[in-house]
C-alpha cells in the first residue's frame, strides 16, 4: 500500500504518476510493497494523447473514405481505390484497439481511486 501520485486527464484517461510515499508494511529502503494507493491526484485541463491520437486516425478515415468515393466516380483507379480499402481497414482496426484500450482504462478508474 505504497502511495503514487495520479494523472487524470478530463477525458477520463488516468495514470500512475511518481512515487511518493513509503507504507508500513514495506521496510527496506526504495522498494515499493506492490499494491499503489493515490496520494494525490492531478487533473489536466486538456485531452490525453491517447485521444489526440483517436482523432488523427478519425481524420486520416474520414479522409481515405472521401477519396474512395471521390476516385469511384471519377474511375480509371482501380487499383488505388484497392489498396486504400486495405489500408482503410488496417487503420480502422488500429482506431479500434485505440478506443479500446481508452475506455478499458477510463472504465477501471474506480479502482484507481
Amino acid at each position: 500500500m505504497c502511495y503514487f501520485y495520479q494523472t487524470r486527464w478530463s477525458c477520463g484517461y488516468w495514470r500512475w504518476g511518481q512515487f511518493k510515499q513509503q507504507c508500513n508494511k514495506e521496510y527496506r529502503t526504495g522498494e515499493t510493497c506492490g499494491l499503489k494507493l493515490v496520494y494525490s491526484t492531478i487533473e489536466m485541463p486538456d485531452r490525453c494523447k491517447l485521444c489526440l491520437d483517436i482523432d488523427k486516425k478519425r481524420r486520416r478515415i474520414q479522409k481515405m473514405t472521401m477519396d474512395v468515393e471521390r476516385w469511384s466516380r471519377e474511375g480509371n483507379r482501380q487499383a488505388t481505390i484497392e489498396r486504400t480499402l486495405m489500408d482503410l481497414a488496417v487503420v480502422r482496426h488500429q482506431k479500434e484497439d485505440m478506443d479500446h484500450k481508452h475506455m478499458a482504462r477510463v472504465n477501471c478508474q474506480d479502482l484507481a481511486v
